[in-house]
Parts: structure tokens; sequence; C-alpha cells
């Protein structure tokens, strides 16, 4: 998967849209301070009311409630004037984005059209069996989607939570956040197989250590054994069909994991293999974050996204045996 050209995207039709951005920026970051400022006063009037002006605080805890209501407005002081930027952000980051997809081929959308048609038929096996946690509360961004290589392709980033408690002592717990791939793969296969890394949080484990057999999706899956020594050092392997998940599996894959997860600060690289589809989903932090209000810094942010996009998608690839290495083909083609 090549980097999308920066150089070209920046003289061209991109370079000039973030040029006529201008303006909005200047709008923008002059409101934002202006707020900040007026803020910044108000906050200083109200903490003086609490403190200097003699309030009977009667009730038990008053102090304590004095103490709080200063830090909260302080930290709404320092913070709210500062989300007036956001909508300005979020259309750089859809131009830029928009930009770099186009020049691969690829459509981008920042928002996840509702319903699992949107997410792709890839997400509720990822759901299923066991690629992300359990979830009543979600959301999902940054979708890229079309055709890779020659392989129906689809991006998304998602967030998970699960709820906690019931009514006012409810909270939410933070499960997953990170990026789901999904591409078709280049030949045809009848297994499931589920790569976890080693140490994951989500690996498969009995009492004794690591499962030998797991139920997912009502499927019943194997441990395979012997795949390669280094492979096994690093990633667990479960699969119905011990002979096809070594076919499907190469120990090249390795690096590429890795590297996703260097590349992000990310961890628990998984991945399935099922009903034609390899689905990866990847712990990470919040991707394709390419808006900002400093015009100076707009290749810095390109450069970046495109390189985020391209080390995915070339994981991606790198589990589609075509890529590999190019060797499905019909005869005399």
């Amino acid at each position: 998967m090549d980097l999308a050209d920066v150089d070209k995207l920046m003289a061209g039709d991109l370079g000039q849209w973030l040029e006529d951005q201008t303006m909005l920026r200047d709008s923008v970051r002059r409101k934002t301070w202006l707020y900040f400022g007026f803020g910044l006063i108000m906050a200083c009037l109200l903490i003086a009311l609490m403190w200097l002006i003699p309030i009977e605080w009667t009730f038990e805890g008053g102090e304590e409630t004095r103490i709080g209501l200063t830090v909260l407005v302080v930290m709404l002081a320092f913070t709210l004037p500062f989300r007036f930027s956001g909508p300005a952000k979020h259309k750089i980051k859809v131009g830029i984005n928009s930009a770099i997809a186009s020049q691969l081929g690829l459509q981008y959308s920042a928002q996840v059209p509702p319903g699992s048609k949107g997410r792709g038929k890839g997400w509720e096996p990822a759901r299923l069996y066991g690629l992300v946690p359990s979830y009543n509360k979600s959301s999902f961004q940054d979708c890229w989607s079309g055709e890779l290589a020659g392989h129906d392709f689809k991006l998304f980033e998602a967030s998970l939570h699960y709820q906690q408690g019931t009514g006012t002592n409810s909270t939410y717990k933070h499960r997953f956040s990170g990026a789901i791939v999904q591409i078709a793969f280049g030949r045809p296969f009848r297994s499931t197989t589920i790569l976890h890394r080693k140490g994951d949080k989500r690996a498969f484990e009995g009492l004794f250590g690591r499962a030998e057999t797991v139920t997912k999706g009502g499927e019943h899956l194997d441990y395979v054994k012997n795949v390669h020594p280094l492979f096994e050092d690093t990633f667990d392997l479960y699969s119905d069909d011990q002979v096809e998940a070594r076919t499907l599996i190469h120990p090249a894959y390795i690096e590429q994991l890795l590297e996703i997860e260097r590349a992000f600060f990310g961890s628990n690289v998984r991945a399935l293999f099922h009903d034609g589809l390899v689905v990866i989903a990847v712990e990470s932090g919040n991707l394709f974050e390419s808006g900002g209000m400093d015009a100076s810094k707009d290749r810095e942010r390109v450069e970046r996204t495109a390189q985020q996009f391209a080390a995915l998608a070339r994981l991606a690839l790198a589990f589609n045996q075509t890529e590999r290495g190019r060797t499905v083909a019909s005869p005399g083609g």
C-alpha cells in the first residue's frame, strides 16, 4: 500500500482549499480567545463571591462544596472557550481526509452510517467471535471504504462502553477504542480462524492457562499448534480447521502486526478469518484527527494521517494471500 502523495495533495486542490480556510481559522481563533478572556474574568468574580464575601455555608460539607465549585469553575473557564473551535477543526479534518481518500480511490466519511450495514458485514462476526468486547453504548467515526488493490475494503474507528449500575448510580465503563479493518480475502476458505496477541486481556484462557478449545459464535474452535516457533511466542491461534488455519496464517504477518502497535502506541491486535473476510481490530488512540487551527502544521497533519491510514491498509493487505505473493490467479490469467 503506497502512501498518498502529500506533495501533490498540498500543491493541488487540497492546498488551495486549506488556504481558503485562513479567514475561518482567524475568526475562530479571535472568538476563542475573546470567550476565554471573558470566561476568566467571570470565573474570578465567581470564586471571589465564594471565598471573599462572607457567605454562610451552614450545611454539612459546605467547605468541601466550596472547594469543589472552585475547581469546577476553573475547569470550565479553561476548557469551554476552546470547544468553539471544534466545528472548524472538524471541517478541516473532513477536507484533508476526503482528499487523501480520493487520491487513493476510496471514499471517506467522518460518520459511519447507522446500523450494522453501515459498519460492514464483518462487524457482527467481529462482535460474536470476540474481537471486540460486549457493550451497550457505542460510537463510530472516520469511515474509509472502497476497493483496495482489487479487494473490497472498509476501515472505521469504534469506541465502545458498557453501562454499570442503574439510574443515578449508573456509569459507563470504557471497553474498547480503536480501528476496525475489513478486507475481502484473495481466495476462498471455509474455516473460521481467530488470532489473538499473547497477553491480550481478551485472550482465551481456561482454568489452567491457555484454553485448548473455545466456543465463539456457536462454533467450537481449537488451539492451533505448531504454526511457527516465532509466531507461537507472540500470538495464539484458534480455528475449526487446523489444516486450513496453517495455510491462512503466515509468520510474515508478525512484523506487520507489531508495526501497527508501534505506529499507534496501540496494543492487542486481533484478527478473524470468516465468511470470505479478514477482520482486524487494533486497540489504539484516536486516529485520523487531521483538523487544526494552526495552518503551519497542515502538511504535518496530512502526512501523519496518510501514514496512519497506509499502515493499517498494509496490515490488511499483509493478511491477504493475493497481496503477499500475488500467486493466486486463474490459469492463463
